[in-house]
């Protein structure tokens, strides 16, 4: 039974332990570390953090191939450390999100060494063999470029694996009952140590039939996500899943549920990557397609919204001209790129750093219909390391201060090293100094949070978009207990005046405040409110004043 939908209105910060914060001065960040920077995370407004793994791993895919699920990597800590971090957030009032990845395991899992030792292992039939080497072996590539096949030989299990990542990631075999009791074994052990919730990594792909005779359209198991919420509601009713599943929004329903009872959150990949294009071409329509797409699901379910994240952009939606757009704009080089489909850069760089366009982008993110996820370092405007290879130039470690080592680590060498030249380096970009500069991103950040939680009815409202008769100008009006908002952002760089309906029927009380400014719009004789907007410029309005909280009616 649902319990809470605290999801709704959230704010979610992504970060990686290993490159947060290092106590222990070993150059890698660990649960120690983090603890003493919640209290950071509190101030800039998070209501949930979303770890990356940190269970034993060999890292050979930044900890996404888990050699134990039900332990800490001894370079982040111990349980006990993961225990005293869940408790130091609870007291403020921050919610604990953990990946779980179980479409793999790691090749070193004590499951798959087993299973590749014995035909007649009890973990055998954990994963997906094939005695010849299938058909489809060089197809479904999820690293295209890089990753060579989907099935390699094991000469030790004299099979054929077959892996969907690369192939030091084993794909478990999902369809075998034991396997899916084990995964709700390891969401179990973690609820108990304090954790409200997953963010599921790949789950078209752990639902999906796999085997050698398995082609064409894709078959996927939905009735497992059913099972999943299920266990999840009844061990504890206020805990979520968030799904990474890059889906087309024909499938949206699958995953959410027509009953709401799979999956509580997605990300929506769809109006991630249309608001990319938005941004490139200055043009909010197929924008606004992207979010009318996605806009039917059950009231209890929400989107996750977010620019970037730990992974590279992904553009495989969009059409091959829209995604030469964005590469034009954002990633104009070979070396920016990856896999054929994305762009690896950090977000502040992908703008070449103009303030103007980063805050346009990310006041967009938080007024689309959904909730937000901030990754760590984009609050700053942390750059990038293109050296680094694949991922691992936008996962550089926190940038605190611009003392030694940023103030991440005290060690002569870092995990992944910091960025310590150009404009991104730690001696400009840091939290330290922009905590004491009025105008910095981090206080706008900040600021742009608290508005964001204040407005919930972009978390739970019905939303529409407003005729602007401006390719570039997005206006966006939500509605929820007889309050409303609306969010107007330019896309152009040039300044702009729209004439837009607020919606309100009452022409009386037909007032548009800005809650950002406090600027007041009377509704003029044409029944419209005639907006001036800089290049890049944008307003969130609330609709009749601001006695909301007054006028709103009871659920």
């Amino acid at each position: 039974m649902i319990t809470d939908l605290w999801y709704k209105n959230a704010v979610i910060y992504c970060l990686s332990v290993g490159t947060f914060m290092d106590a222990n001065g070993d150059g890698i960040g660990d649960f120690a570390g983090l603890e003493r920077r919640l209290d950071y995370i509190q101030s800039l407004g998070a209501t949930a953090v979303w770890l990356m793994p940190f269970q034993p791993s060999p890292k050979k895919d930044g900890g996404y191939d888990i050699a134990d699920y039900y332990g800490v990597d001894p370079d982040y800590g111990s349980l006990g450390d993961f225990v005293a971090f869940t408790h130091a957030a609870k007291q403020r009032g921050l919610r604990v999100l953990i990946d779980l990845v179980v479409n793999h395991t790691s090749d070193q899992h004590p499951w798959f060494q087993s299973a590749r030792s014995d035909p007649d292992s009890p973990f055998r039939d954990w994963y997906v063999w094939s005695k010849e080497r299938p058909a489809t072996a060089d197809e479904g590539m999820v690293f295209p470029g890089i990753q060579k096949t989907t099935w390699t030989y094991d000469a030790k299990a004299k099979a054929w694996y077959f892996h969907r990542f690369f192939n030091f990631q084993p794909d478990l075999n999902t369809a075998n009952p034991e396997v899916l009791a084990e995964i709700l074994k390891i969401m179990g052990f973690w609820i108990q140590l304090g954790v409200s919730g997953f963010r599921m990594d790949a789950v078209p792909f752990v639902i999906a039939e796999k085997g050698a005779d398995v082609g064409g359209k894709p078959r996927e198991q939905f009735e497992m996500l059913r099972d999943l919420r299920e266990f999840l509601q009844w061990r504890q009713g206020d805990a979520i899943i968030l799904a990474e599943a890059n889906i087309l929004p024909k499938q949206d329903l699958d995953y959410f549920g027509d009953d709401a009872d799979r999956m509580h959150m997605m990300f929506n990949f769809q109006v991630n990557q249309a608001t990319f294009y938005a941004l490139a071409a200055h043009d909010a329509r197929p924008l606004v397609k992207a979010i009318e797409q996605t806009k039917p699901r059950p009231l209890s379910c929400q989107w996750g919204i977010f620019l970037r994240n730990h992974d590279e952009l992904d553009l495989g939606r969009l059409t091959g001209k829209q995604r030469q757009a964005v590469f034009d704009a954002f990633g104009p080089e070979k070396g920016m790129q990856l896999y054929d489909r994305g762009i690896r850069r950090r977000f502040a760089p992908m703008l070449a750093g103009d303030p103007r366009r980063i805050r346009l982008a990310y006041s967009l993110m938080f007024t689309l219909p959904g909730t937000p996820v901030l990754r760590y370092g984009d609050e700053i405007g942390m750059g990038d390391e293109l050296s680094l290879k694949e991922r691992d130039c936008a996962r550089t470690p926190m940038q605190w201060t611009s003392e030694h080592q940023a103030g991440f680590s005290t060690a002569a060498r870092t995990v992944l090293p910091l960025i310590d030249h150009g404009p991104y380096g730690y001696a400009h970009v840091n939290v330290a100094d922009q905590r004491h500069e009025e105008g910095s991103l981090l206080n706008w950040m900040q600021s742009m949070i608290r508005q964001r939680k204040e407005a919930p009815e972009i978390g739970w409202g019905d939303v529409v978009a407003m005729e602007t008769e401006r390719p570039s100008v997005l206006a966006l009006r939500y509605e929820w207990r007889g309050n409303a908002i609306l969010c107007v952002h330019n896309l152009a760089p040039e300044p702009i005046e729209v004439a837009i309906a607020s919606g309100r029927d009452d022409p009386e009380h037909d007032i548009l405040v800005d809650l950002l400014t406090g600027a007041r719009s009377e509704v003029g004789e044409d029944g419209r409110h005639c907006l001036f907007l800089e290049g890049y410029g944008y307003h969130w309005f609330r609709v009749g004043g601001l006695d909301a909280l007054l006028k709103r009616r009871p659920a």
